[in-house]
């Protein structure tokens, strides 16, 4: 049976077509969200939300294929997800306690091994190409949000979200790469 056939079947309310569509593409979201995540926990964390999403949204989808739809659902929801975590790690300045954090953090003090990496890495993001720099600069520098991002280059919210990944992909292969040779 097709995707669309499970999906047209899981729509009706039919919930074992839907656990099919689970079971057929589990691995990849799995897959998917441990790649963004970096955890088993928080992998299984979005993988289950990205079924519940899909499948609260499984009337819109309008494709033959399932694998790229459920793709970028784990994506976007590791990435939110991930978002989150950081903005609730943040402390605030004001907060009188986050002085003496970040002056005994190892983080902020000078260190030759963290020049070099981050040497590496701006020479790496140098040889991107002008328009991958560009969506670095809006989501580190400008730290804005994804559909900003979309609306600002014209992109779409997905493919902003692919982009950013391959970018990401290519600068750990290239410092990878150097720190090897």
């Amino acid at each position: 049976m097709t995707d669309r056939e499970l999906a047209n079947q899981a729509i009706q309310g039919n919930h074992k077509a839907f656990a099919e569509i689970v079971h057929r593409h589990s691995g990849m979201v799995f897959s998917k969200a441990l790649g963004v995540m970096h955890t088993e926990e928080g992998a299984a964390e979005v993988a289950q939300q990205t079924f519940v999403r899909a499948y609260q949204s499984l009337d819109t989808w309008r494709g033959a294929d399932l694998a790229p739809w459920l793709t970028a659902i784990a994506t976007h929801t590791a990435l939110k997800l991930l978002d989150k975590e950081r903005r609730r790690r943040t402390t605030s300045l004001d907060d009188p306690s986050a002085s003496s954090v970040l002056s005994t953090s190892s983080d902020y003090f000078y260190s030759e091994e963290r020049e070099a990496r981050l040497q590496q890495m701006e020479a790496a993001i140098a040889q991107l190409p002008e328009q991958d720099q560009q969506l670095l600069h809006l989501q580190y520098y400008e730290q804005m949000k994804t559909a900003d991002i979309a609306s600002r280059t014209g992109l779409s919210q997905s493919n902003v979200l692919v982009r950013l990944h391959r970018i990401r992909e290519r600068l750990r292969k290239s410092i990878t790469h150097e720190r090897n040779d």
